[in-house]
């Protein structure tokens, strides 16, 4: 039997180019928080729950409710704008600690896209997240032994995300 070698074309094709971590851009609706204090942000996750049908000594699985999970965000904190202010007038919307008044969905829910750049800069996948508000936020630690820049971590809960391209 005849060896076979695969042509190293087929393994890396040319046009192969893969999206890349660091380049990537996050534009909220109303710009609550502007686009260049964000550090980190985690892309959508989905949630499908089964339900199980028992019947006799078997179990059949169907799709039951979907989740799309948490988003998970780091911003940095510059003297101006404050990203700690921007995120804590965010957080008001929804409940104020002060009077203790709670806020309606539509003004503490946002709407914001997630988009992918190629190495031009031009947009390559994007994401809709649509009715998201913070379900929690950390306004970072503060150390005396370092002069690391201070940063605030926000997660947001959305109720829906939709790929677009």
């Amino acid at each position: 039997m005849a060896v076979t070698t695969l042509d190293q074309g087929r393994l890396l094709p040319d046009t192969f180019e893969p999206k890349r971590n660091n380049r990537w851009i996050l534009f909220f609706q109303d710009e609550e928080i502007p686009a260049y204090t964000l550090k980190t942000v985690a892309r959508p996750s989905f949630t499908m729950e089964p339900v199980t049908i028992d019947y006799i000594n078997s179990k059949t699985y169907l799709a039951g409710k979907g989740e799309w999970g948490t988003i998970a965000m780091t911003l940095h904190d510059p003297i101006a704008p404050s990203s700690a202010q921007r995120v804590m007038e965010w957080v008001r919307l929804s409940h104020e600690t002060i009077s203790g008044r709670d806020g309606y969905a539509s003004f503490y829910k946002k709407n914001f896209s997630l988009e992918m750049l190629d190495p031009v800069g031009a947009s390559v996948e994007k994401w809709d997240i649509r009715g998201a508000f913070i379900s929690e936020a950390s306004f970072g630690d503060l150390n005396y032994d370092s002069a690391d820049p201070v940063e605030v971590s926000i997660t947001v809960r959305p109720d829906e995300c939709i790929l677009r391209y």
